[in-house]
């Protein structure tokens, strides 16, 4: 009657990702979930911890996940707030906009939309405390590397415990060593509460792993003049799952080809020159389409 608590460790992002979903597949317990539609099947569920220890080499992609490379992109963009006008105004019970964006509980915590007179719903404002959060790991980090108390979280009790769907990510949090050389080392602990193995894991740790290079390690680095690497990124999810309706399409795309392809074909390299060029190409048609999605 115990919840499999399952580990993983490796090298990089790509193994890291595929031991995780296999150990999930062949230890994880059936359970049914409130999502499930009549006739779906059982989903594979766990409790999972993986530490990535070189989070940036490569290989860091796997071909095997619901996406293509813009779609990564466009997820590094959401985490830099570029999608912070899809939430929804809170007071409005006609927005069917997002209840949150993990950019906005990380930057402006506390914050969310009320309309100033409910008659117009053009006339809205942003209401409550507002926290940033980011600004805040960043400027403990600089000051006192060693702190234990860089952290960022997402959970606000007066609106998720009443959503249908709230936050996964639940909490950030970092600490850095110092090598022999002067080196600076961002290690970094990420907790989600509800992690979809098969159809959103790998797309979240690699949109956080480009999040605390662009938006915290590098910011540490400009304000320190130090060079900080990526040390390891330990992953935990008290819920690692694949939902039964998606167990098919698991098999087919990744679980019967472990035995009969090799890795190097399973995988992508990220600063290969190709899928770098494709990566950098993707904002020219995903900013625009963001821009004009979810304003009122």
């Amino acid at each position: 009657m115990n919840i499999p608590v399952l580990h993983v460790v490796e090298k990089t992002l790509a193994e890291a990702y595929e031991k995780a979903l296999v150990l999930l597949y062949y230890e994880g317990f059936r359970i049914k979930t409130q999502y499930d539609k009549p006739g779906d099947p059982l989903s594979i569920d766990s409790t999972m911890n993986i530490t990535i220890l070189e989070p940036e080499t490569d290989p860091m992609i796997h071909k095997a996940f619901p996406g293509g490379i813009d779609d990564l992109r466009e997820y590094v963009l959401e985490l830099k707030g570029f999608k912070d006008h899809w939430v929804k105004n809170m007071n409005d019970p006609d927005d069917t906009r997002w209840e949150y964006t993990y950019h906005g509980r990380m930057a402006a915590y506390g914050s969310w939309k009320e309309l100033k007179d409910p008659s117009d719903k053009e006339s809205s404002t942003i209401g409550g405390f507002t926290v940033d959060q980011v600004e805040q790991v960043i400027s403990k980090l600089v000051k006192q590397p060693f702190t234990r108390q860089a952290q960022m979280i997402t959970w606000m009790p007066n609106i998720d415990a009443q959503v249908y769907d709230p936050p996964c990510l639940q909490s950030l949090w970092y600490r850095i060593l110092e090598d022999a050389e002067g080196v600076w080392w961002l290690n970094c602990n990420i907790r989600f509460r509800s992690n979809d193995a098969w159809g959103a894991n790998f797309m979240n740790m690699f949109g956080f792993v480009q999040f605390n290079r662009e938006e915290i390690a590098d910011k540490i680095a400009e304000r320190t003049g130090r060079t900080v690497k990526m040390g390891r990124l330990n992953w935990q999810a008290d819920s690692f799952h694949i939902y039964g309706k998606d167990l098919e399409k698991a098999k087919g795309l990744m679980f019967d080809r472990i035995d009969t392809m090799p890795f190097e074909e399973r995988i992508y390299n990220f600063n290969d020159e190709f899928i770098q060029d494709m990566y950098k190409m993707a904002d020219l048609t995903i900013i625009p389409k963001i821009e004009r999605y979810g304003k009122v």
